[in-house]
């Protein structure tokens, strides 16, 4: 019996070991350029601060679900979570505000 429990024991232990949290790390630009390009946006739409290393960001006016879905799946598999930021144009305008 006592032979089991420290079987058991010791499975628990690798199952903890196995499941602890990945590290987040930071990735270099050309990935993300990489990651971005192969999901159809352009250069400097997907980010990651080193802040907080933990989110990965795509910029993007209106990004498509082909596209979100893309960038989840590789921040999933890198255990980043995904921030989706829907970059909005401020258009500029000469005329002064009132």
């Amino acid at each position: 019996m006592l032979k089991s429990i420290k079987r058991l024991s010791a499975m628990i232990g690798v199952v903890y070991a196995l499941s602890g949290c990945a590290t987040a790390q930071m990735h270099s630009e050309a990935q993300l350029n990489e990651i971005a390009m192969s999901c159809g946006l352009s250069y400097g739409e997907v980010v990651q601060e080193a802040e907080e290393k933990r989110l990965l960001f795509l910029y993007k006016v209106a990004p498509k679900p082909q596209q979100r879905h893309c960038v989840y799946q590789w921040a999933h598999k890198n255990h980043l979570t995904l921030v989706i930021i829907n970059a909005i144009n401020d258009p500029i305008s000469n005329e002064p505000k009132s």
